[in-house]
């Protein structure tokens, strides 16, 4: 695939200009692109491509109200024609001009050809281009994993995505499959996963200086979501190839991680299961005592997230890592509070939290802090175990799940959970309906402040 962002001095000039800054920049220009702007009536609105004298693009000017944000370049992108086109700007807007116009680039083409030829940004900074481009990757990571239907992208595919991931660089990739959950005590991730011929996995990776600070990432790999046998109706199941997105964002941001080079122990740990129905399923009523030593009772097999992160948590907190934050596609009742392009997120710890949420509006990937409410806890009680895994109430979903999670983290650890939609509905500059990454650059943004600084 040709380069999107190209580290150079030479190409098409393209100017962005503010759009209340557009008659002061217009005075000053020839009269011959006056002219050319009156005569197409450009309204100081969107893009104009200015020819020469022999009807050759000579400049192009992209009038916004807002230059210097994220998606400024996220539609031009697919407006423009191929050819390559020099951004003199300064460094912040160059960064964020670039990040736009390679997602907005973004097309996921695994099955359909795409042989469409997209223009070139040119931007005379080797450190701009670089960098963009490791971000770019590391949410085109996340896209395309969520994207990939679920035939394609089972616990074993995940497993070996995560490997290539640490064969690039240098980390190491360890598997628990099948019934050796049992035997080394990940009960709630076998149970979920036993009903499927993708045999259910913890895959576990980790990469880093072994005495740096201590970073674990938790992400829910449910590949297929039925519902089990308390089965979804087939509108709720259509989109259940992204029941993965918490293990893509974890993937995507341990990309990220790596590829900075931030000076962390990384740990990537994904509970990998397809939740489906056979003989042998998992059934409401049933009681699983989970790795922690905590028995729950199933409510309803509809709600298996929680079933496969609340072991993985426990094995988190075995380490006592100095950060641990999980991501999982868990509750609609998350998307009813926030709707599906803010994500909601939950944390013990109130600095991390405000440093995260500051973090997410200065990248422009917004976060929303919702409360623990503690005494929702209660909600998760049952009768006969030390927990359900749902609420007594359909009220406050979101939260009675985040309060069950808490319970398998160790007091004193920094935890942090996300629970995201990963799926746009809707197209915006730069976002395609489909598989979407949220909150990775906010966190990815806290870590870096953090740690590299």
């Amino acid at each position: 695939m040709t380069p999107l962002l190209i580290n150079g001095s030479a190409g098409i000039p393209l100017t962005i200009i503010a759009k209340q800054d557009f008659e002061q920049w217009l005075s000053k220009q020839a009269s011959s692109l006056q002219n050319w702007l009156k005569a197409t009536q450009f309204s100081a609105k969107g893009l104009s491509l200015i020819p020469d004298s022999d009807g050759q693009i000579s400049q192009v000017i992209y009038v916004t109200d807002k230059p210097d944000a994220y998606w400024v370049c996220g539609d031009i992108v697919n407006q423009l024609p191929a050819n390559q086109y020099l951004l003199s700007a300064s460094d912040a807007q160059c960064r964020v001009a670039a990040f736009g116009w390679a997602l907005g680039a973004y097309k996921f083409d695994r099955y359909k050809k795409n042989d469409k030829q997209y223009p070139q940004l040119v931007i005379d900074n080797a450190d701009i281009v670089a960098s963009t481009l490791q971000l770019v990757r590391s949410v085109s990571i996340v896209r395309d994993l969520v994207n990939t239907p679920a035939a394609d992208m089972m616990p074993q595919h995940l497993a070996e995505v995560m490997q290539q991931l640490a064969d690039e660089f240098g980390g190491k990739v360890q598997q628990i499959v099948g019934d050796d959950l049992l035997k080394q005590n990940y009960p709630t991730i076998h149970m979920v996963g036993r009903a499927s011929d993708n045999l259910p996995r913890l895959i576990d990776l980790t990469w880093g200086d072994e005495n740096a600070p201590k970073v674990t990432l938790v992400g829910k790999g449910v590949c297929f979501d039925s519902g089990g046998l308390d089965l979804k109706p087939g509108s709720g199941m259509r989109l259940m190839k992204k029941d993965m997105g918490g293990a893509a964002h974890v993937i995507g941001l341990a990309h990220q991680i790596m590829a900075a080079k931030l000076p962390v122990r990384l740990r990537v740990l994904v509970p990998a299961v397809e939740n489906a129905v056979s003989a042998n399923a998992f059934r409401p009523g049933d009681v699983i005592k989970t790795r922690k030593g905590l028995t729950v009772e199933i409510d309803n097999t509809d709600a298996e997230g929680r079933l496969v992160l609340c072991d993985a948590l426990a094995e988190a907190s075995n380490d006592k890592p100095d950060l641990l934050i999980d991501f999982a596609t868990l509750t609609g009742a998350m998307r009813v509070a926030l709707g599906t392009e803010l994500p909601g997120f939950f944390s013990n710890d109130d600095t991390v939290a405000a440093e995260i949420t500051a973090a997410g509006l200065k990248v422009e990937d917004p976060v929303w802090r919702m409360p623990l409410y503690k005494p929702y806890y209660d909600l998760t009680g049952s009768d006969i175990a030390d927990l359900a895994n749902c609420g007594k109430t359909p009220f406050g979903g979101a939260i009675t799940a985040a309060l069950y999670l808490e319970a398998f983290v160790d007091e004193g650890i920094s935890w942090s959970h996300f629970d995201i939609m990963a799926w746009n509905n809707r197209a915006l500059p730069g976002r395609p309906i489909g598989g979407e990454a949220f909150g990775l650059r906010a966190v990815f943004e806290y870590l870096q402040q953090r740690f590299a600084s």
